[in-house]
């Protein structure tokens, strides 16, 4: 309690919620970008090349957090808690552009309406996270949004887990190529895992909450 009312009184180092953001907006961009590349008719060449540039951008704003944290003296909040956070909103922009290699990598031109849900469903999570990382700057009195946009977060998460077990359903049933099966299901399970990083994401932040409030 005592250090944490001193930490609270010292002027604080480090633009870390303003990085935060920035990497929010590199998620969000990447999260579209995914989404554009699983439409009909789409640039899919494009859309591939764009989200490996957003994950690049997002990977400098990792390390120049992660430097920044270095070399700072007095933090806004745990220095533990920001490398997780860092780290876990890294992890969904990579978990994007691992999708978008596996699709191109397999030559996967064809989405079915799940796999285009789970895609969306990873848009809104990221539109969900780049409204709750602004809200961290003032955590006392922005804490019930914060929770809010956080459970809504877990709430799609719930929600690709669903849309995953239908979609691998519908496909064991009605697939017979076998590398068509194997490389769809992969596809299936890494949009899942995406859901599941930004739900790691959220609970970083919930117990940021927890421990300032």
């Amino acid at each position: 309690m005592f250090f944490r009312l001193f930490r609270s009184l010292m002027p604080k180092e480090g633009k870390f919620v303003e990085l935060f953001i920035e990497h929010a907006a590199k998620v969000h961009a990447a999260a579209r970008e995914l989404e554009k590349m699983m439409a009909e008719g789409a640039d899919m060449a494009l859309h591939f090349r764009q989200i490996c540039a957003y994950e690049g951008e997002a990977d400098a704003i990792t390390r120049k957090t992660l430097l920044e944290l270095h070399r700072s003296f007095i933090t806004p909040f745990d220095r533990d808690q920001i490398h997780g956070l860092i780290t876990t909103m890294d992890d969904t922009v990579d978990g994007i552009e691992d999708v978008a290699q596996r699709i191109d990598l397999y030559g996967v031109r064809e989405f079915n309406p799940d796999m285009r849900a789970l895609a969306a469903g990873i848009v809104e999570c990221a539109r969900l996270l780049e409204q709750a990382i602004p809200l961290l700057d003032g955590i006392s009195r922005n804490s019930e949004a914060i929770n809010k946009l956080c459970d809504d977060i877990g709430r799609q998460e719930s929600a690709a887990d669903a849309r995953q077990h239908e979609g691998l359903r519908a496909l064991f049933a009605t697939e017979k190529d076998p590398v068509r099966l194997i490389t769809r299901k992969e596809i299936y399970q890494r949009l899942e895992k995406v859901s599941d990083r930004f739900d790691d994401v959220a609970n970083v932040i919930e117990t940021i909450v927890i421990e300032q409030v």
